[in-house]
């Protein structure tokens, strides 16, 4: 593949200062650089659950005990242990329990259903599993050509002060209880609860340690079509894309930052900016079971934020309850959102309400996740996704040859290469061929465009762009368009079959209270923004969108909503 017109990287010229072009290689495993922090920040806390405190010595101790439990479990290097668990403190010592064997992380939602966690189990076929006592039926429930062998029921409550659990109203955990929700099914399944398993003695220094290129990570993504599909991801992987991250923010405090752990960490953005970056630094990581404005509120008073990694739906709601004065964001020195298009009133918003700075990032599952984001300082470019991080090169090609670079500034699907790229897919070759290139160039299947400065502003999912009349149409500027008018709250755009082929243009919009749906107004308030053939053909009012739990727009479901409408 010859030179990319973006070899001579522009971006750098951007860079905040401080930030340096490369990293140096990775020297640390994850369980390695949790040892470093432990070290350096002993007496330090790590871990805010509810105001429940665990100091990173503490952290330390418990997963060395919990490593044990699991190596009495059988677990050894290069095992699968599955977790299914919301974000709580069992969450974090499981992973780098399980990372201490040289063992690999599996991570899944506990919302999925018994359907979408069986297939999962059935690819990478953990013995083990540790889960949210909340979901011990689902897993205890699959069938015998399941692999599970061991529950670990994990009752996060557990970790909570006791006050706290008094005022929810939460049951103490009872092991007896939990034992019961497997009468029915196969008797070879144990199941032990987390405090049964972590209680033991620390793991033997003997018990070998995993190497820096061994397989940490088993991270599920399915992209816009397909089944699901584990993105391999090394210790290397993750450990680059914390040190990538850490590079990028110069202004942080080792062992004095406080971050909030408001993104799930089964998610790959949570896990790597919370399970790993605020590790690495020291950081104070406050724990929320999922995004509730109360308890995010309840928390900024006794502990008050100072990096907070989220989605666009979150920093809005935050952003507007600081205009409201019921909460005091002005802690808040970095944020970094990710998952979906950052709107630019957003921004504003945020950082009128905070006085610190609101930035965009780009990544994909496959490059763990983080690959691009605005720099973290004045040459920041609200609307664009911003530029490569350290030690990582793009490129923009052809989709249909990605051998052929795009003329300078023409949209083209980006191409990703550096040390926090995956591996492949699990037992998957012939789709890890199409993702990854022979030289180590990561296909997104995203379009996107780069100014001769090196800012990168995506320009739709390929897989997602509608073709109609022989033209290509990018749903994300439609919504744009729509979105622009004063009663269209949301909006989301998909391509609809015609019965003589190519797709109409269709839309989904959720309109503010009391506004009634005018078609044909919004079509031409459409016009104003649009080439016509862009212009929505059809237009239907729904009460809400579907989302994911980050909350990301489901294009597919609401195309399936309105085929089944036609």
């Amino acid at each position: 593949m010859p030179d990319s017109p973006l070899a001579s990287r522009p971006w750098l010229d951007s860079y905040a200062e401080g930030v340096p072009a490369q990293i140096e290689d990775p020297s640390q495993t994850l369980p390695e650089m949790l040892s470093a922090s432990v070290k350096a920040f002993g007496r330090r806390p790590a871990l805010d659950f509810f105001g429940a405190v665990t100091t990173y010595r503490e952290l330390g101790e418990q997963v060395e005990r919990a490593a044990e439990g699991l190596r009495r479990l059988g677990v050894g290097a290069g095992d699968r242990v599955a977790l299914v668990l919301p974000n709580c403190p069992q969450h974090v010592v499981a992973f780098y329990a399980i990372l201490r064997l040289g063992a690999i992380v599996v991570e899944h939602n506990p919302l999925y259903t018994a359907r979408e966690l069986r297939h999962q189990f059935e690819d990478h076929g953990a013995r083990v599993a540790i889960v949210w006592d909340k979901a011990v039926d689902t897993i205890a429930g699959f069938p015998t050509d399941v692999r599970v062998e061991h529950i670990v029921s994990v009752d996060i409550t557990a970790a909570m002060p006791l006050s706290k659990r008094l005022a929810l109203r939460l049951p103490l955990p009872r092991a007896r209880e939990a034992r019961a929700k497997l009468t029915g099914t196969p008797k070879a399944r144990h199941l032990v609860t987390w405090k049964s398993l972590a209680d033991h003695r620390r793991i033997s220094r003997r018990v070998p340690a995993p190497t820096l290129h061994d397989v940490a990570l088993l991270q599920y993504t399915s992209g816009t079509t397909g089944v699901p599909k584990g993105a391999i991801l090394t210790h290397a992987n993750l450990r680059a894309n914390a040190m990538q991250g850490r590079a990028w923010v110069p202004g942080l405090v080792d062992g004095e930052e406080t971050f909030y752990g408001v993104l799930p960490l089964f998610h790959a953005y949570g896990m790597t900016l919370c399970l790993t970056f605020a590790m690495s630094i020291g950081a104070r990581l406050v724990l929320f079971p999922a995004f509730d404005l109360g308890l995010v509120t309840a928390a900024a008073r006794s502990t008050p934020p100072t990096f907070l990694p989220a989605v666009p739906p979150i920093y809005d709601a935050l952003a507007r309850a600081a205009s409201r004065g019921t909460i005091d964001l002005s802690t808040v020195r970095f944020a970094i959102s990710g998952a979906m298009s950052l709107p630019v009133a957003t921004v504003k918003r945020w950082e009128e309400a905070t006085g610190g700075l609101l930035v965009e990032g780009y990544g994909m599952t496959e490059s763990s996740p983080v690959a691009l984001g605005n720099p973290m300082g004045p040459t920041r470019r609200p609307g664009t996704v911003g530029v490569p991080f350290p030690s990582t090169e793009i490129r923009v090609v052809d989709p249909a040859d990605p051998t052929v670079d795009v003329p300078s500034g023409e949209p083209g699907e980006l191409l990703i290469r550096g040390p926090q790229v995956f591996q492949g897919y699990w037992r998957r070759p012939g789709e890890t061929a199409d993702a990854l290139l022979p030289d180590g160039w990561l296909r997104s299947g995203d379009i996107a465009q780069v100014s001769p400065d090196g800012f990168v502003s995506i320009v739709d999912r390929l897989k997602e762009l509608i073709i109609t009349g022989g033209f290509n149409v990018s749903p994300s500027e439609v919504e744009d368009a729509l979105i622009a008018h004063p009663d269209v709250v949301a909006a989301a755009v998909v391509g609809l079959p015609r019965p003589h082929g190519g797709e109409e243009v269709a839309a989904a919009v959720v309109l503010r209270d009391g506004a009634a749906l005018d078609v044909d107004a919004l079509r031409d308030f459409c016009r104003t923004r649009l080439t016509p053939y862009k212009v929505p053909r059809r237009i239907t009012a729904v009460d809400d969108l579907p989302r994911s739990l980050i909350g990301k727009v489901l294009r597919r479901q609401v195309r399936d909503h309105l085929l089944a409408e036609r």
